[in-house]
């Protein structure tokens, strides 16, 4: 049987190694919190290379050039603002191709998209 100082130094031990636990579990949840928003922000800064890279490629294939090359592609960039998902860039796209009489087909362009998002995200890589 336990004396009682011994039960009260258990407890106690029990208590900081709890405390010590809830600690660990804390630092390994601000960890994941902290890589979370990091892949959150990797993610947007990827997405939005990808839709400049895909507004300056349609810009050209629009007869665009330079100063007005560059407004367009932010345009695109823009248009993923509203909703989640590529379709809102698709469209954008899409209906510009269809004003300028651009013929490309709904897949070249979706494989366009696929393609600069490698683009992208080796360019965000190799600048660190």
């Amino acid at each position: 049987m336990l004396k009682f100082t011994n039960v009260s130094a258990y407890i106690a031990q029990e208590i900081i190694q709890g405390t010590k636990n809830m600690s660990q579990f804390e630092d390994r949840k601000r960890g994941e919190e902290a890589k979370f928003a990091m892949d959150q922000a990797t993610d947007f800064k990827t997405m939005a290379r990808r839709n400049k890279l895909l507004g300056l490629w349609a810009a050209d294939l629009m007869d665009l050039s330079g100063a007005d090359a560059e407004a367009y592609a932010k345009t695109v960039v823009l248009s993923d603002l509203e909703e989640a998902g590529d379709e809102d860039v698709f469209r954008k796209i899409r209906g510009d191709f269809d004003a300028k009489g651009v013929d490309r087909t709904d897949a070249r362009i979706r494989e366009q998209m696929d393609a600069l998002l490698l683009v992208a995200r080796e360019q965000l890589s190799s600048e660190g």
